[in-house]
Formats: structure tokens, sequence, C-alpha cells
């Protein structure tokens, strides 16, 4: 390899290290999304991972339809929206997969509603009109060339209503996502 290979290594890293411009994320920001969402989709990838080797004890959770449905409707949005929030913005890509984004998430909150028998709900339920909030600011804000007011809102999305409760699925003595992580 000639020295010209690597007459500046630090480019690579130049489009995490750019100033923010109007659709971009602070750079402080930025660093939170990235963590947090590098952190729990690797989690989300060694819990399911775990489950499918059958390293996880016997997982009772499995037999509820809704918290099924709810699992496989929050895992993807994990990298989903950390891939929406460090890409560039604007794009047709950007636009179709952030309406995917953002259904999934509203299809996410409303499956919660259905797992305890008869509706019962829980603390962690405070999430749900969190997320129906958001992303109706979200889409509202976008739609009215808000993009300050949008980005504020995706964020808040996911980092509130995405990273805090996935932290607690996994803290959470019972749950199945503890179940399969810690066993």
């Amino acid at each position: 390899m000639t020295s010209a290979t690597f007459s500046n290594p630090m480019a690579a890293f130049k489009r995490f290290n750019r100033s923010a411009g109007a659709m971009d994320l602070a750079p402080f920001t930025r660093s939170i999304v990235l963590v947090s969402g590098t952190v729990m989709t690797a989690v989300c990838i060694l819990a399911v991972a775990r489950a499918l080797f059958g390293f996880a004890p016997d997982l009772p959770h499995l037999g509820n339809a809704a918290v099924m449905f709810h699992v496989a409707t929050v895992i993807p949005c994990v990298p989903l929206g950390l891939f929406l929030l460090v890409a560039p913005k604007g794009t047709p890509m950007h636009k179709q997969l952030g309406k995917l984004w953002i259904a999934l998430m509203v299809i996410t909150a409303t499956s919660t509603l259905f797992i305890h028998e008869g509706m019962a709900m829980s603390w962690i339920h405070i999430f749900v009109p969190f997320t129906y909030r958001a992303a109706w600011l979200t889409v509202r804000k976008a739609r009215a060339g808000d993009i300050k007011g949008h980005k504020a809102e995706i964020v808040s999305l996911f980092v509130g209503a995405l990273m805090i409760p996935g932290i607690f699925a996994f803290i959470l003595p019972g749950r199945l996502m503890n179940v399969m992580l810690l066993g």
C-alpha cells in the first residue's frame, strides 16, 4: 500500500463530524442517537440470537400473539430509526422509510394495548400516548415544512418512545427481552 492511501485516515469519519446543517442533527444529539441506537440494535440481535439458538429458558411469552406481534414490529424500528436519523435527509428514500418507521411505531404502540388480558394497563403504557402524539407532530411538522420541529419530534420519538421503553424491556425481570437476553 502506498502512503497516498492513508494520506487522511480521518476522512472516513468526516460525515459523522461535519457541522450540522438545517436537516442534520447537532453533534451531541447525533452521538446520543448513534450510541443508543447501535447498542440497542446489538442487544436486540443478541437477545433474539440467544432465543433462536436455544440459550434462553422457556419463553411462555411466545404463546401470546400480541406479544409476538409487538416484538415483530418494534425490533425493526430500532435499526431503521437509527438509519433514518444518521442518513441523508430529504431524499425520496428518507421520506418513504420515514413513513414506514412512523407506521411501525404507531402499530407497535397500539399492539401494547392488547398484550394483557382485558386491555389491562401498567405504568409502561405511558409511552403509548407519547408515541401517538410525537408521531402525529412529526408528520404534521414535516408536511408544514417545519424541519427544526420535525427533527425535534423525531429525536424525542426515537429516544422517548423506543430507547427508554427498550431499556425497561431488557432490565425488568420477567419481560420477554429480559428473559431472552439474561435467561
